[in-house]
């Protein structure tokens, strides 16, 4: 049966509702209805307050202009994750965002770290990537266009995720999209083929449409209640299952990086904003309750805590099918990998990327429908092999957790990544991949996984010219970097939100 797609309600705002509202509402150029229905007496989990830099690509097709962006979300920047005690007690590492050094000789410059270190030597990766040097001297400024031949730093942001749904609704109501206040009780299908048909609140109020995108959160209350999509279960490499969440006052000088410090039973997040600092303690339940997560949470806070500790419970997994019908998931109504890369706004964005690119016409081609499934499924999987790497690749035996760790069965995909690098390291990734060499190369060796072996061509120079080379690199990178201002300083020179009362909360 065809069906000619003119209105579109979306299930749910939050931020991944409002972002999809935004998209449409700036894309369709006048083709389509769009509606979004949410209850303000609804929570949302607001989970993604960090980010990854390809969220400027969307904020610029929605014609955002970054620094009133920056300040309507009360936003810092991020240069990065430092990650504390992951591999061993005591052990930090950065996970910048931006390259190592420069290509030579048309590979890779982790090549030649390799030759170095397999030789004995002891420099450190992070002199040769302007993102790691930035952060650790706690300074910003945006990307310069640098006279000397080393990379740019990338960047992204810290942000309150209630606050940018807020600011994207405005945007999407300017646009023409309509909300709708209440809370859905009924969902109708059309026979024969179960196609969703309408939506009804509590109010008797009925909501019809074309198309529907389920943005309602982990329930997904049409992808799964309704449509019975199917749940893939991750628990098996990725075992965290909870996390309790706070925010506290924010202290005098804020880093642009997120910290991620490993702990007994998981890892606890930290991410400095204008006007707080979240925080959260992402864990297992067979090995911590929530009460002794939350208790242990308040005792590791830099400053007084702004609210009683939130749980979050999720399964870490994806939906079999994230668009069934006429009915797309996105964010957690289509799946979940714990925020320990900042991942989860990410997911959203590229989701409603494909969905624009394979939006329906006149009807529902099945063979779209499970390209952007199949598309789907690929993208999780790239991400849950990096997020399971930061479990596996570990020295820590300390607690029961860490050792359910240790033997975690790695999946195919990344076991087949990791013996390539140990044997020769090379990294190989794909276009499209969210995370690229650098990545793979920031947490492989930040977590001590050696390569026995190098490319080549990294023998070219001999140890005098790679020495002279190495020199040049990594003192450019530090005179660019001492120009910089401190981060504070940045953000109150160009960017800072007008101050905020912020009180305790129940």
């Amino acid at each position: 049966m065809t069906r000619k797609v003119r209105k579109v309600l979306i299930v749910g705002g939050g931020t991944a509702g409002w972002m999809a509202a935004a998209a449409i509402g700036k894309h369709h150029g006048g083709r389509l209805d769009v509606h979004v229905v949410e209850s303000e007496d609804i929570g949302t989990v607001g989970v993604g307050e960090a980010t990854i830099p390809p969220i400027m690509d969307y904020n610029r097709s929605m014609g955002i202009d970054e620094v009133e962006f920056i300040r309507n979300t009360q936003a810092t920047f991020k240069l990065g994750i430092e990650f504390v005690d992951w591999t061993r007690l005591g052990h930090t590492y950065f996970h910048p965002f931006g390259k190592y050094g420069v290509q030579m000789h048309g590979i890779h410059f982790y090549s030649f770290l390799q030759r170095h270190w397999q030789a004995g030597g002891t420099r450190s990766a992070d002199d040769f990537c302007m993102a790691t040097v930035a952060a650790r001297a706690g300074r910003f400024r945006f990307a310069p266009a640098n006279p000397a031949p080393v990379p740019p730093h990338t960047y992204a942001y810290h942000f309150d995720a209630g606050l940018y749904a807020a600011y994207l609704r405005k945007l999407a109501e300017a646009r023409g999209v309509v909300r709708h206040e209440g809370k859905i009780v009924e969902v109708k299908q059309r026979e024969p083929d179960g196609f969703i048909e309408s939506v009804k609140l509590t109010d008797g109020r009925v909501l019809e449409a074309d198309f529907f995108i389920d943005c309602s959160g982990f329930r997904g209350l049409l992808i799964e209640q309704t449509l019975k999509a199917g749940y893939e279960d991750w628990s098996e490499w990725l075992p965290c299952n909870r996390a309790m969440a706070v925010p506290c006052r924010r202290v005098e000088a804020t880093t642009p990086f997120t910290r991620s410090t490993a702990r007994e039973a998981g890892w606890q997040w930290r991410i400095p904003l204008q006007h707080r600092t979240g925080n959260g303690y992402v864990f297992c339940s067979e090995y911590m309750s929530e009460d002794e997560a939350a208790s242990l949470l308040l005792t590791r806070l830099d400053g007084e805590a702004l609210a009683t500790p939130k749980p979050l419970r999720f399964v870490t997994g994806r939906r079999k099918e994230t668009w069934k019908k006429n009915c797309v998931a996105l964010g957690l109504a289509g799946g979940f990998l714990e925020p320990l890369e900042s991942t989860s706004i990410h997911l959203i964005q590229t989701a409603i990327a494909r969905l624009l690119f394979l939006f329906p016409g006149d009807n529902f081609d099945q063979a779209a429908i499970d390209k952007y499934n199949r598309m789907s499924r690929l993208e999780y999987e790239d991400v849950r092999d990096f997020l399971v790497l930061h479990y596996t690749a570990i020295e820590r035996d300390d607690t029961p957790f860490w050792r359910h760790c240790r033997a975690i069965r790695k999946p195919d995909t990344l076991e087949q990544k990791w013996q390539m690098y140990e044997s020769n390291g090379h990294i190989l990734t794909l276009p499209g991949e969210l995370f690229q060499d650098a990545s793979w190369f920031a947490v492989l060796q930040g977590q001590g996984v050696q390569a026995r072996a190098h490319h080549p061509f990294a023998d070219i120079p001999d140890d005098a010219e790679l020495d002279r080379r190495f020199d040049l690199i990594a003192r450019d990178i530090r005179a660019i970097v001492e120009k910089f201002p401190t981060h504070d300083e940045f953000i109150r020179a160009t960017c800072a939100a007008p101050p905020v009362e912020v009180k305790k909360m129940a």
